[in-house]
């Protein structure tokens, strides 16, 4: 039985025709309330004293005189017919007509099941039937569907129209949002474009991608509004921000209120500005009231002329010649930048210690990323000028098994680290440090590669005999590139956007495009490094079972760099 009638008058009557009217004379009512539903205009108004004549014969003494609008009479008029054949248990097989259950119609209308639930709000009239099995079902008569269908011609055409959707078509729909939701459009706005687009109703677009968001709430294109955001959906709010997305564009994409976006900007700022790594040598003169003055403000010394440009070898790579740029430091530099690179990260550190993450302040957030980019600048600055030493050092230890652009990389990740650890304040020369640094790296790395060689060097015989012949003609090497982007773009969808965008620059999978590294992918989304390594990781496994998945060799060629990230 209904509950929600619009009229309490209208369920009083069917709480006593229920009760005490005979069978016959309910079947009686049901067909009176039908025929009056279909004279029923929505702009009108009803009095209950009529209504109640048109379904029962009959004016009620001494009713209340009530007006009920057009649109609520339609609707308790359908919930007094259902109700009212419930309680006379109608069977459907005696019913004299056929009779169509939701799943029938929706076939023979070739529409969907939602489209019927939406026909009876209009006006088709159901009833409620008993089936095969005992089971009552909602269940429409054929004379009640053709009455429906000759007073509603257009509306039906509309709904022929419209065939159910296929997976395909469901998977464009999708797409379709979600690139409209990159770009910063509010649902509205994208529901009429795609019903548009792909020629569908704005209802069924809209019902698709919800359904869509409710079954897949970690990639959901429209976040629920009334649920919390997660972890990653902030980051991505974040990422639109400095990316140069409106605030106003990203509440609309997340139906969500200006405020709220601010407020996830700032946690997700203040999270980042957390993980800073701000490790300073420290010194008495940090605390001084004019430190800031003496040692940032001021300018880096003048070169004295001790120092020679020497100029950059013929034939030299270009990475290696544009080295030869950049001039030497003099001590008296080399201590000015060493003392204003600690300084901006002391400064950096010291803000954050009064930064709250409940309710962090814009303005300190400002100033802690404003010390905190000097303090890069100074220390890029700094390695920039000391490249030479890593080549020159990096030549001493090349033997001609060795790679020495990978010495020369390992070089300057040492390079790095000293700069973040070299202690200033003891006197000392850089370049002294640095070159102990950068050594002590190679004596370490250097005899165990070749120690691992070693042990696995086969004979020139030993090594002929483990190599077929693998040539094949140009055809064949196209085809099994062409099965090879197949297989990778198959497992590829078994991500999400995000996910797949982080392999895709990691391993250089567009054409044309060089890999990059985990800071760079972290730059470009505006994320740092170690979220890009937690969902690269995430990722990987996910592509090493949808390989499993397909029965895709996981020794091929294809997989040998990126199962190796996993290892």
């Amino acid at each position: 039985m209904h509950i929600d009638y619009h009229s309490s008058s209208i369920r009083q009557l069917r709480d006593q025709q229920t009760r005490f009217l005979p069978r016959e004379k309910r079947l009686e009512q049901i067909e009176n309330a039908e025929r009056f539903l279909n004279e029923v205009h929505p702009e009108r108004n009803y009095n209950y004293e009529f209504v109640c004549f048109r379904i029962t014969g009959f004016r009620p003494q001494n009713a209340l005189i009530e007006k009920i609008n057009g649109t609520d009479l339609q609707s308790d008029l359908i919930s007094f017919i259902e109700d009212l054949s419930e309680s006379v248990d109608l069977v459907a097989n005696e019913m004299g007509q056929p009779v169509y259950t939701v799943e029938e119609l929706s076939k023979q209308f070739n529409v969907s099941t939602k489209t019927i639930s939406r026909w009876r709000q209009q006006g088709l009239v159901s009833r409620k039937l008993i089936f095969e099995g005992g089971r009552k079902r909602v269940g429409f008569l054929n004379s009640s569907v053709d009455r429906f269908v000759k007073n509603n011609r257009e509306k039906v055409r509309r709904g022929e129209q419209f065939s159910q959707l296929t997976d395909e078509d469901r998977k464009e729909i999708i797409e379709k949002a979600r690139r409209l939701a990159q770009i910063g459009s509010c649902p509205a706005e994208i529901t009429r474009n795609i019903a548009d687009t792909v020629n569908r109703s704005v209802e069924t677009v809209r019902y698709t991608i919800k359904r869509f968001d409710k079954q897949n709430p970690e990639i959901a294109i429209f976040p629920n509004p009334n649920g919390p955001l997660n972890l990653e959906m902030k980051e991505r709010i974040y990422a639109d921000f400095i990316s140069g997305k409106s605030v106003e564009t990203i509440a609309k994409r997340y139906v969500r209120t200006r405020t709220t976006i601010y407020k996830v900007i700032n946690e997700v700022r203040a999270r980042n500005i957390m993980e800073l790594p701000l490790d300073y040598m420290d010194s008495p003169e940090f605390r001084r009231k004019s430190a800031e003055k003496k040692i940032v403000l001021t300018e880096m010394p003048a070169s004295d002329g001790s120092t020679r440009q020497p100029k950059a070898p013929a034939g030299l790579p270009r990475y290696l010649a544009a080295m030869y740029d950049t001039p030497l430091l003099t001590r008296e530099q080399e201590q000015y930048m060493f003392r204003k690179y600690n300084y901006l990260k002391f400064k950096a550190s010291r803000i954050r210690d009064e930064l709250s993450q409940g309710t962090p302040k814009a303005t300190l957030m400002d100033e802690i990323e404003r010390f905190y980019e000097q303090a890069v600048k100074t220390k890029n600055a700094i390695v920039k000028a000391n490249l030479r030493l890593v080549i020159s050092i990096a030549k001493r230890h090349v033997v001609a098994s060795e790679d020495f652009f990978q010495l020369v990389s390992d070089g300057n990740m040492s390079l790095i680290r000293a700069v973040e650890k070299f202690d200033y304040s003891r006197g000392n020369k850089f370049s002294t440090y640095a070159s102990w640094a950068i050594m002590k790296n190679f004596a370490r790395t250097i005899p165990g590669e070749f120690k691992q060689r070693d042990r696995f060097r086969p004979s020139p015989e030993e090594l002929f005999a483990a190599q077929p012949d693998q040539r094949s003609d140009r055809y064949s090497q196209e085809t099994e590139q062409e099965r090879r982007s197949e297989q990778v773009n198959r497992i590829l969808e078994r991500l999400d956007e995000r996910e797949q965008q982080i392999i895709v620059s990691r391993f250089g999978l567009d054409r044309g495009t060089e890999p990059l590294t985990l800071k760079e992918v972290g730059e470009k989304m505006g994320v740092t490094k170690e979220r890009v390594r937690q969902i690269q990781t995430r990722a990987l496994v996910k592509l090493r079972e949808a390989a499993m998945a397909e029965n895709i060799e996981l020794s091929d060629g294809l997989w040998d760099d990126v199962t190796g990230e996993i290892e």
